[in-house]
């Protein structure tokens, strides 16, 4: 009984893929460039092996003078920054010469298609080099050139430019997020922020807002970043989320006066656990955690004035942690009660970080800030393209605008009837 080839299968699972679609909350992207990976690395090897083994097909006899013969296949694993996948590899029998690459026809002539492959490999992780010594042919020539590669890829340092120069002035920004991610820029050097910022809209959508190189978390790099969106039309957010950053924080009070700044609650969570012997953190954070989840305002304000109280002597070092910058940590219930859990932290960005380090740590130092920039804003803009939009019903909507309204940053609603709505600083879970 004759064995299907495993390039065969990888081949069926594409055709599927194509029919079919991805499944149901799988990127289509995604999964058709894993796939199509796995089909031009699978057909190399084969076609590697039936070079070396002079043209000969699968159960083929041999010709007088051909020595080698097929020797089933071996397990291996491709490692990518996107990850690692299973592929069978040819084995041969009865000889010791390596053999090599065999053409990519599928791929050879549909320049579109491979553009847009190429463009994705960069974008997950494989440098210039890489990709060029994917893409050769039976003889070992590039089928696509170092610098044709990196024409291709120059269209994501286009879209960058595209992306931080866009206007603002149509997204409703309500709760803004910032934070910031360290990279190896250039050749020499220590490693430089890439300031990061997201919102959630009033209409629930996530959007990453704007990314920039920052050099350092200085307020004249977080001043600068702000205002480059004020100036594109950003309007001032009713919240602002951040770490404990000082040149972070007092940006934010020069730029967005008006609005509510928002302690991260899990950056401070991180600092109290540090603080406290591990037999007892448990029962501590217990009691921080009951100021966080509090029902109000004025209810957090009592839980925290309990903590405080409570163990002031035992642990004081936790206690003056936990004390500094209070209010920011206590602002979280000034907002609907749903939307605590969204504002609270800036988690969202951390995991697009995730992200952005499995592409990059791939390539130990970028040989300049524009090579860094191309491939982090295509990480992250890959991943804001998966952001889930979180519900926001009319009455928090109109819970929103008076608060607001009470910040300053916008005027009263028309036709406010306080008596059908508590206000928003005094909502009860």
């Amino acid at each position: 009984m004759q064995r299907v080839a495993p390039s065969v299968i990888a081949r069926q699972q594409l055709q599927e893929l194509l029919a079919g679609g991805a499944d149901s909350g799988s990127n289509i992207i995604s999964a058709l460039v894993e796939t199509v990976t796995r089909v031009v690395v699978q057909e190399l090897l084969e076609g590697e092996q039936a070079d070396y083994l002079g043209g000969r097909g699968r159960y083929a006899r041999r010709n007088e003078g051909q020595v080698g013969s097929r020797n089933g296949y071996a397990p291996g694993r491709m490692r990518t920054a996107e990850g690692a996948f299973e592929v069978a590899v040819p084995q041969v029998r009865g000889a010791g010469a390596p053999f090599r690459s065999s053409l990519m026809s599928f791929l050879d002539g549909n320049s579109e298609v491979l553009e847009r492959l190429v463009s994705e490999m960069y974008a997950r992780g494989l440098s210039t080099r890489d990709v060029e010594d994917a893409f050769r042919d039976a003889t070992g020539e590039p089928l696509i050139s170092k610098s044709a590669v990196s024409e291709i890829t120059d269209r994501l340092w286009e879209d960058y430019q595209a992306f931080i120069s866009r206007d603002l002035s149509a997204i409703a920004v309500e709760y803004l997020f910032v934070d910031a991610v360290f990279e190896s820029l250039r050749r020499h050097g220590a490693k430089e922020a890439v300031l990061v910022a997201w919102c959630i809209a009033s209409d629930g959508r996530k959007h990453l807002l704007h990314l920039a190189v920052g050099n350092k978390e200085s307020q004249a790099c977080w001043t600068e970043f702000f205002r480059s969106m004020l100036n594109r039309g950003l309007r001032a957010p009713t919240t602002v989320t951040s770490d404990g950053a000082p040149g972070l924080i007092k940006a934010i009070t020069t730029c967005f006066p008006a609005s509510i700044r928002i302690r991260c609650w899990f950056h401070r969570l991180g600092n109290l656990r540090a603080k406290l012997p591990d037999e007892t953190a448990g029962q501590v954070l217990a009691h921080v955690y009951a100021v966080r989840d509090a029902p109000t305002l004025d209810a957090a304000r009592a839980a925290a004035d309990r903590f405080i109280n409570t163990y002031g002597r035992e642990y004081p070092a936790a206690v003056t942690c936990f004390s500094d910058d209070l209010d920011a940590l206590l602002a979280i219930h000034r907002v609907p009660v749903r939307h605590r859990i969204r504002v609270r932290t800036t988690n969202l960005a951390e995991r697009s970080f995730v992200e952005e380090r499995r592409r990059t740590k791939v390539i130990p130092r970028f040989p300049d800030e524009k090579a860094a920039m191309k491939l982090v804003f295509a990480t992250l803009i890959r991943a804001a393209d998966r952001w889930c939009r979180v519900s926001i019903s009319d009455l928090e909507r109109h819970q929103l605008r008076l608060l607001r309204a009470e910040l300053g940053i916008d005027p009263p609603p028309a036709n406010t009837d306080d008596r059908k709505t508590n206000q928003p600083n005094n909502i009860a879970a």
